[in-house]
């Protein structure tokens, strides 16, 4: 049975934050809030957590993960970005996107796209998730929480506590999220392509075509 942690969404209250952080160190998978919707995260390179994911959301390996970052410069030791891209990235973090990069090695290669090696990376603008990313101290391996039969994230965390207590280890409530997910934005080519559009507004790109 999950534990379940309300933590302030604008005040995130230390000592949850560090028993929250405890669990995620330990292998736990934890339900969190972020400024687009709620989330699953673990630690990166948790092959046993990383699987839970997978069979809660029924995704295969070419599903992308996203590391969730805590600022640019975390980023950029994952993911191989130029001068434009960082630019770009700049201007959107931090924000609901997720930008799909060429990842460095210091990425795990099970957390890797199958085939193009690339990976998803985002910086949140939520005070809980990036309270969370600070004390861990490094990004959370994360996939926005869409159950196999939905389209839209979950956005209630006594919903999910309903659905998911025994399947993941932790659930933070920090509120009501939204019902969009993360805008998720290719950056692989030379044009960036808007993969899926959610929160965040990608309305800018069409004009740099």
């Amino acid at each position: 049975m999950a534990q379940f942690f309300q933590i302030h969404q604008d005040n995130p209250q230390p000592r949850l934050v560090r028993q929250a952080v405890e669990i995620i160190s330990a292998g736990g998978l934890v339900v969190y809030p972020t400024d687009s919707s709620y989330a699953l995260g673990c630690q990166i390179g948790d092959k046993s957590a990383m699987e839970r994911i997978r069979q809660i959301r029924r995704v295969d390996h070419h599903h992308h993960f996203t590391l969730v970052c805590r600022d640019l410069s975390e980023i950029t030791t994952y993911a191989k970005i130029d001068n434009q891209q960082y630019r770009l990235l700049k201007n959107l973090t931090p924000g609901p996107y997720t930008f799909i990069c060429e990842a460095t090695k210091q990425v795990p290669k099970r957390l890797m796209h199958a085939k193009r090696k690339t990976i998803g990376i985002r910086v949140p603008d939520h005070r809980v998730a990036l309270a969370l990313l600070e004390e861990l101290n490094e990004p959370l391996m994360s996939s926005t929480l869409i159950m196999p039969e939905d389209d839209l994230p979950m956005s209630d965390p006594y919903d999910i506590r309903d659905l998911l207590s025994h399947a993941v280890d932790l659930i933070i409530d920090g509120g009501y999220c939204g019902l969009e997910p993360s805008t998720v934005i290719d950056l692989e080519d030379d044009t960036p392509k808007v993969l899926r559009q959610g929160k965040g507004d990608a309305g800018f790109l069409e004009s740099q075509a």
